[in-house]
């Protein structure tokens, strides 16, 4: 096993998406199509990578337990945490989901992120 990983921003060279709408209890407004690419699961399922992506659509967005690293790699999203103001994100933009955030997530253009997840 290589302890080197290369995040791949290329689908083509990943395993099938898997693919799903979100729940009734996620979903806010419009009809949003999720895609998720998984790349690497590694030290007992508690790190995860991989590439997501989004059509247009507002879900909440809540993150417990984990911390989220993102990059936008296409797309422009408005993330909202409650109590906050909106911030867009657009294609190069990255940030980090704290344990415990709580807000919105609205997919303006059909965005693409690539992903690290740290439980």
């Amino acid at each position: 096993m290589s302890l080197l990983v290369t995040l791949e921003n290329h689908v083509d060279k990943l395993p099938e998406p898997t693919a799903r709408k979100p729940s009734a209890e996620e979903k806010i407004e419009g009809d949003p199509d999720f895609r998720t690419w998984l790349q690497d699961e590694s030290f007992d399922g508690k790190v995860r990578t991989g590439i997501w992506e989004a059509t247009p659509g507002l879900t909440h967005a809540i993150k417990e337990g984990v911390y989220e690293y993102c990059l936008i790699l296409q797309g422009v999203v408005e993330i909202t945490e409650n109590g906050r103001e909106p911030k867009i994100y657009r294609a190069g933009d990255s940030f980090l989901f704290k344990p415990g955030f709580r807000g919105t997530w609205r997919t303006i253009e059909t965005v693409r992120k690539m992903y690290v997840v740290v439980r």
